[in-house]
């Protein structure tokens, strides 16, 4: 029960915004009612919570599988970035759950007493990945896995959750096949090229389009 109550309130969350949430649609998509709400979860606040760091713990759960400590740190960097990009787009309740708590200064994750240690390893697995990096001469500079992670979230977050009015602007259709493999390409060429000194095109035309990697290779 409590499971369907938190995918339900996930999907409400996540469509509607936190104050556009009505309980009792939850209550009604998890087959339940208000009572059986309070009872295992909480008031609406807690609910809203509860989604928080379940969706938190899930992308951190599957990051925690990517076995980069066994990867070549170059590899290991590629595959974090293709994993963050495929998740946000396979997960777009996500993003917008996100979107939600952004807007409200992380007034709810402040209360929460979990999502701080889910963290925690996921930083040092990270900063493993680049420290092996730098010992094997592949990477130049030991920079922060914080924001080493926060630039590739960044990256594919900004362009998913901007890519309507961006796709008007620029008279593209970016959420096109063609278009997300060449932006995923892009990402991973421009942090390895941060990350090792080289030219971003090397790491590029590897993962491009194949129209698009013909160019690259004939300028």
């Amino acid at each position: 029960m409590r499971l369907r109550i938190l995918e339900a309130a996930k999907q409400e969350f996540a469509a509607h915004g936190l104050a556009g949430a009505r309980v009792d649609r939850i209550a009604a998509k998890a087959d339940a009612n208000k009572r059986m709400l309070y009872y295992h979860v909480g008031n609406k606040d807690d609910l809203y919570l509860a989604v928080l760091e379940g969706a938190y713990d899930k992308i951190r759960s599957e990051e925690r599988g990517l076995d980069l400590e066994h990867l070549d740190p170059p590899e290991a960097i590629r595959r974090l970035i293709e994993f963050t990009w495929n998740y946000f787009l396979r997960n777009p309740e996500f993003l917008s759950l996100l979107q939600t708590e952004n807007l409200a200064r992380a007034r709810h994750l402040k209360r929460s007493t979990k999502v701080k240690s889910m963290h925690s390893p996921f930083v040092e697995m990270i900063g493993a990945v680049v420290r092996r990096g730098v010992e094997s001469g592949d990477f130049q500079v030991a920079v922060d896995p914080v924001q080493l992670y926060i630039s590739i979230a960044g990256l594919s977050f900004f362009y998913l959750s901007n890519s309507a009015t961006l796709s008007v602007i620029f008279g593209r259709d970016l959420l096109a096949k063609d278009a997300k493999d060449e932006r995923l390409a892009h990402m991973v060429g421009l942090v390895l090229a941060a990350l090792t000194g080289r030219s971003a095109a090397l790491f590029e035309i590897a993962k491009a389009p194949k129209s698009r990697a013909a160019v690259a290779q004939t300028v």
